[in-house]
């Protein structure tokens, strides 16, 4: 049991899933980490997980975006080359709110898709992390992390009585059964 890395429950029915995790939760084991091949509402929050901070991030790369493009014209059109053009003013601000616009929505829409790989390690080059094969296709997977675990015979008669279809015993970096 010393290379088992993590004890994964197969379930074939998000329900059966959902009732694995509360009886998990009710003797106090901590999920590692729940994968499924589609969205389930209400699951965050039964796994304790915090919201996303991802609007944050998007809000100052947007704002980064708007101060880059208000200092950019104003440095190309009041100092760079300042121009007469039909006695208006070099500072014309209205003229200003497009360029802001457009760069807020480039440095906002890139500085996310940077975070979101940063953040999930989606680096090219890097092999992905997969618990097990069949949690995109059919299965609901709840892995348990096996090094705070006393008692593995205990986790898997949890996990059986919920309905899990498999228990596995996870020593490598993922699991092929197909």
């Amino acid at each position: 049991m010393s290379k088992t890395k993590y004890i994964l429950g197969a379930f074939a029915d998000p329900d059966e899933m959902l009732l694995g995790i509360d009886k998990l939760q009710e003797h106090n084991i901590a999920i590692y980490d729940v994968f499924t091949p589609m969205p389930i509402h209400g699951i965050e929050a039964k796994l304790g997980i915090k919201a996303s901070r991802l609007p944050k991030a998007a809000f100052w790369f947007g704002l980064t975006g708007t101060c880059t493009a208000f200092a950019m014209v104003y440095y190309m059109l009041v100092f760079d080359w300042p121009m007469n053009i039909g006695g208006k003013p070099a500072f014309a601000f209205p003229d200003f709110i497009p360029v802001m616009f457009e760069l807020t929505i480039l440095f906002a829409a890139f500085g996310m898709v940077f975070t979101f790989f940063f953040k999930n390690h989606l680096f090219p080059g890097r092999s992905p992390r997969v618990m097990h094969l069949r949690a995109t296709n059919d299965r609901f997977i709840i892995a348990i992390d096996a090094q705070e675990v006393r008692d593995a015979k205990k986790i898997e008669s949890l996990l059986k009585d919920a309905g899990a279809v498999e228990v596995l015993y996870n020593d490598r970096k993922y699991v092929s059964y197909e």
